[in-house]
């Protein structure tokens, strides 16, 4: 099996060529860590440097405030960043994950943490955002808060995020890097990550392994 190494930059801007509202802003800030990509077609890009989990403190649908370290240590967790109204890639990825999730053991969906946080979060209020994530998962965490501050959470993943805006049709969009990325419950380090076209299938095969903290 050949390995190709990129910069992160690089590979995020791949990943975000066939987005519309959900797409990848210009951002000079983004960090460079390095991937190692084979040719073998699947989904997951595993990390030669892992990221260190966000140090974020938001809301989540029940209006309580929420660590993310603190509540996810040690839990395998899927993160992503998205918005209610987001028309087409937000809402298929977080069904995927949900369908695939829910083929794994009782027991192993307990275990697993899925966390969407919002990139709108003025017009993703808790109640909204709960309500939403009602029809898709209920487990799943949905977390909103100040912009600023969760726009620099994902900055620290290499996820870009701008801040919401009228689009030519003047509807509100929001801007923003598509990635899911898995920590592992060993190290709370985020070791793998997705981009928006992993299925359902993608994600059936590997959430067994991302939930020992194993490399899919």
């Amino acid at each position: 099996m050949r390995k190709k190494t990129f910069a992160m930059a690089a590979l995020l801007a791949a990943a975000c060529l066939t987005l519309s509202a959900c797409g990848s802003g210009a951002d000079s800030d983004k960090p460079v860590t390095m991937v190692s990509e084979d040719n073998s077609q699947q989904a997951a890009t595993v990390l030669d440097k892992p990221f260190e989990k966000p140090d974020l403190v938001l809301t989540d649908t029940q209006g309580e405030k929420y660590d993310l370290r603190e509540r996810t240590a040690g839990k395998p967790t899927l993160i992503y960043f998205g918005y209610t109204h987001c028309p087409d890639v937000c809402p298929l990825t977080m069904n995927n994950i949900a369908v695939a999730k829910k083929q794994l053991p009782q027991a192993e969906q307990d275990k697993l943490r899925v966390v969407f946080v919002s990139t709108d979060p003025e017009r993703d209020t808790p109640a909204a955002l709960g309500k939403w994530l009602k029809g898709i998962d209920p487990q799943i965490v949905g977390l909103t808060g100040d912009f600023d501050t969760i726009q620099a959470g994902a900055r620290t993943l290499g996820i870009s995020i701008d801040p919401p805006a009228k689009d030519k049709d003047g509807k509100i969009v929001s801007t923003h890097g598509t990635q899911v990325i898995a920590f592992s419950p060993k190290s709370d380090a985020g070791y793998v990550l997705y981009g928006e076209d992993a299925t359902v299938d993608d994600y059936t095969k590997d959430l067994p392994k991302l939930i020992k903290g194993e490399n899919p």
